[in-house]
């Protein structure tokens, strides 16, 4: 009986399907990250919407409501960098290496890290979810305004799990990926409209907050789910995002090659 042949196509998707779910297993089975699933989301939230809320001015939308898509836009930020690290700790670990010897395709390796935490930022942004509906958050979007909410967050977290895979590639280290992401994701998180109106910022920082590509997905998502005004964000947000993925994929799958040969 003749062997069953399968095509290229096949095998690749085998491959990335087994390492998306060795990715899987790694988060699920690290009591750290899945604490991380929980607890940051439930601190940030907490910490916003109860010490800093009663102080500040959101006008006719409640400040939780204002609040949301900011957390929810950070958290699922903060929660892409994860790639980066994965990667790192492949790199140092030199389980790559190992995938070298086998036939395989090197690019499956990273889209298993990607998907993977694809999943785990969908489910922490769920937590998030359900903590704001306990805390006061009362959205009155409908199924459809979900739906576009949660296609322009998946976009938005797939083209930033693909950046940090290329910062992982750059650091190679777990310590310089930490510091390098910080200082990508902190400034675009804060220096937006996430959790103050840009209107009271200085003219420099108000210029740079509102047409940096984080306050354009926070504003839509807003207006998504609570009904503020959308204007061109959603748009905006959604070039900006796919330019992103187009520019890393290539980069990302280069700098992989480089390493790798």
């Amino acid at each position: 009986m003749q062997p069953v042949r399968h095509s290229p196509a096949y095998w690749f998707l085998s491959d990335a399907w087994v390492l998306i779910v060795r990715s899987w297993k790694h988060i699920f089975k690290n009591i750290d990250q899945m604490l991380s699933l929980v607890l940051q989301p439930l601190m940030f939230m907490l910490l916003f919407r109860y010490i800093f809320g009663g102080a500040i001015d959101t006008g006719p939308v409640s400040y939780v409501n204002y609040l949301m898509a900011g957390i929810i836009v950070q958290t699922a930020a903060f929660g892409a960098t994860t790639t980066s690290m994965n990667v790192a700790l492949d790199l140092k670990r030199g389980i790559v290496d190992r995938f070298r010897s086998l036939p395989m395709s090197n690019a499956t390796l990273l889209i298993g890290h990607v998907t993977a935490d694809l999943a785990r930022n969908m489910i922490s942004t769920a937590v998030m979810i359900l903590v704001g509906l306990l805390v006061g958050f009362r959205p009155n979007a409908t199924a459809y305004e979900w739906l576009v909410a949660a296609g322009l967050l998946l976009t938005f977290t797939f083209a930033i799990s693909w950046l940090s895979a290329i910062l992982g590639l750059l650091a190679r280290t777990v310590e310089a990926v930490m510091w390098i992401s910080f200082m990508l994701i902190f400034p675009l998180t804060f220096a937006s409209s996430a959790f103050v109106p840009t209107s009271g910022m200085p003219f420099v920082l108000r210029v740079f907050a509102e047409n940096q590509p984080v306050t354009h997905t926070i504003e839509a998502l807003r207006a998504l789910t609570v009904g503020t005004p959308m204007g061109n964000h959603g748009w905006i947000a959604l070039v900006w995002w796919i330019i992103v993925t187009l520019v890393s994929i290539p980069v990302c799958g280069w700098m992989f090659r480089r390493y790798s040969s």
